[in-house]
């Protein structure tokens, strides 16, 4: 199986073509792949909790869902050694809808011979990421007073494992 390609490839937000379409001739994506997210909202989903602890972008991109996905297993992991399931809500706020393309190039002894070049190229579907512009919302914890600094750890964590830079903030739930 090939290795995924770094986050640098993937990162700018440019808004290619896309569409896909009920009938087949028309549509240029042809399957929309699974997102690598397991779950959305972990934790206590009923409770309010007074604090809520956001993760926010500090610039434009794209992040893939397997990196939201790695963010997000290792915020839960922590807060639930240490608050359980009861002591707090974590939610990611951001949906992988934008599809990945590649288009594939041969390598090799007589590649020239396979390889059809880059003439109308479209590229298959091989992964998916979330489009973030400037000071969106990654992930929200919301916890209680007590567990605020764990919550910033949590998230401090979560930070590096996306591919930029973000800031944590702190509101208080009226």
């Amino acid at each position: 199986m090939a290795r995924i390609r770094k986050a640098v490839s993937y990162r700018r937000l440019e808004r290619p073509y896309t569409r896909i379409s009920k009938f087949k001739a028309k549509s240029y994506i042809r399957t929309t792949l699974n997102p690598k997210i397991v779950s959305f909202d972990m934790g206590n989903l009923r409770k309010k909790f007074p604090y809520k602890v956001m993760l926010k972008s500090k610039s434009d991109l794209q992040i893939r869902d397997n990196s939201l996905n790695s963010a997000r297993e290792t915020a839960n992991r922590l807060l639930e050694k240490t608050l359980s399931v009861n002591g707090f809500h974590m939610k990611i706020n951001l949906y992988p809808f934008h599809i990945l393309r590649e288009n594939p190039v041969a390598t090799g002894a007589g590649a020239d011979r396979f390889s059809t070049g880059m003439q109308k190229s479209f590229g298959k579907p091989i992964g998916q990421a979330a489009r973030v512009k400037k000071g969106r919302t990654i992930a929200t914890v919301s916890v209680n007073k007590a567990n605020i600094e764990l919550a910033k750890k949590a998230l401090h964590r979560a930070a590096s494992k996306l591919p930029c830079s973000c800031t944590i903030e702190i509101t208080e739930n009226k």
